[in-house]
C-alpha cells in the first residue's frame, strides 16, 4: 500500500508544467513550478514545516505552545496545517487588504485571525508585524515565527524547492523567475541553482508600492518608494534578512492591474487557475523577453491557488471597479 502517514508528508514534489499560450511571442521553453499541488496550496507549506520543526528541534515551540504570525495568509494555511497535525494553537495577524478567503480559510482550519489596517508604517503599533510582536510576547508558551528574518525559510527552499527544479529541468534551467515577498523562496532556490551552476540567472518580480527593485540597483532604501498597492504576497516596505540580493540578477516591477489582468489570463488561457502573485510572475516573464534565448530553459514559480482571489481578482464587478477591465 503507498500512502502518507499524515498531510505534512505530502508537501514538495510539485509539478513543472510548460505554458503555451501567453508565452507564444517568447523564443524559449517557459516551465511553471506549479506549487498549489502542495496540500495548503501554495509555496509556503515548505517553509512553514521547515521553520516548525527547526523550532521544536532547539526548544523555540514547546508542547501545547502557540504559533504566533504576521501572514499575507498563505504561511498561516502552512503553519496552521503542521499545527493540527503536532499540536498546537496558532494565532495569525494580517492586514485588511488581503482577501476575505484567505482570512475564512485560516479561520477553517481553526485559526484565530487578528485584522489590521494596511496603511500603516512598518512601525506603527497597529501594524500587522507590531501586532503580531506584541501578542507572542503577550501570549504564555508562544513563539513568534517571524518567516521575514527566520532562516528557516530559506533552507527550505534550499533543500526541496532548488533540488526539485534542477532534477525536472535535468539541470538545464537557465533563468529562474519568481514573485519576491519574505525573500525564502528565491533566496533559497537561488543559493542551490547558483551552486549547481553559477550561470543560472535569477530574476525577481517586484510591485510598484515595494522597495526592493531600487534598493536592489542603487543600495538606498527610499521611503518615497512606499506606497499601499493592490497585488498581494509580494513587494514589501522593508527589508527582509532573507532577501540574499547578492544572489539576485535584477528585478522587474509589475503594475497592480497588469498582475490582476495576467491572472486571469492564465486561467482562462492556460487553465491555471492560480493567485495573484502569478499574474505579476507570469508578466514579469513577457517583461524579460529580451534577456532569453531560443535555448533557454526559463523557470517562473507560481506561489499559490486561485480560489484565495475568487471575490477580488476573478471578480468582473471588482475588476471594473478597481478600473482593470472595461
Amino acid at each position: 500500500m503507498n500512502y502518507a502517514n499524515n498531510i505534512l508528508e505530502t508537501i514538495g514534489n510539485t509539478p513543472l508544467i510548460k505554458i503555451n499560450k501567453l508565452t507564444a511571442e517568447l523564443p524559449c521553453l517557459v516551465l511553471a513550478k506549479y506549487e498549489t499541488f502542495n496540500p495548503g496550496n501554495s509555496v509556503k507549506d515548505r517553509m512553514a514545516l521547515q521553520m516548525v520543526e527547526d523550532a521544536e528541534a532547539d526548544g523555540r515551540l514547546k508542547p501545547g505552545g502557540t504559533i504566533i504570525e504576521g501572514t499575507s495568509g498563505n504561511t498561516g494555511m502552512g503553519l496552521a496545517l503542521a499545527a493540527i497535525v503536532k499540536g498546537y494553537k496558532c494565532v495569525f495577524v494580517m492586514a485588511d487588504k488581503q482577501s476575505k478567503e484567505k482570512i475564512d480559510i485560516l479561520k477553517a482550519v481553526g485559526a484565530e485571525v487578528v485584522v489590521c489596517p494596511t496603511n500603516v508604517a512598518p512601525t506603527d503599533p497597529q501594524s500587522y508585524y507590531s501586532v503580531s510582536k506584541r501578542l507572542a510576547e503577550e501570549t504564555p508558551n508562544a513563539w513568534y515565527v517571524n518567516q521575514y528574518d527566520n532562516p528557516s525559510n530559506c533552507k527550505a527552499h534550499f533543500k526541496s524547492t532548488g533540488p526539485e527544479i534542477w532534477n525536472q529541468t535535468d539541470g538545464k534551467i537557465t533563468h529562474f523567475v519568481v514573485g519576491v515577498g519574505t525573500g525564502g523562496t528565491i533566496s533559497g532556490v537561488a543559493s542551490f541553482l547558483k551552486m549547481k551552476n553559477p550561470k543560472v540567472k535569477i530574476w525577481g518580480v517586484d510591485t510598484y508600492g515595494s522597495v526592493f527593485k531600487k534598493y536592489h540597483e542603487t543600495g538606498i532604501f527610499d521611503e518615497n518608494e512606499i506606497y499601499p498597492y493592490v497585488t498581494e504576497g509580494i513587494g514589501e516596505d522593508i527589508l527582509p534578512a532573507n532577501v540574499n540580493f547578492s544572489l539576485i540578477d535584477g528585478f522587474t516591477k509589475v503594475t497592480d492591474k497588469d498582475a490582476a489582468v495576467y491572472t486571469q489570463r492564465l486561467a482562462k488561457e492556460e487553465g491555471m487557475f492560480l493567485g495573484n502573485s502569478a499574474g505579476a510572475a507570469i508578466k514579469g516573464v513577457l517583461q524579460l523577453k529580451e534577456h532569453f534565448k531560443p535555448e533557454d530553459v526559463v523557470v517562473v514559480l507560481f506561489h499559490d491557488h486561485g480560489s484565495r482571489y475568487v471575490g477580488k481578482m476573478f471578480n468582473d464587478d471588482w475588476m471594473r471597479k478597481m478600473g482593470y477591465i472595461e
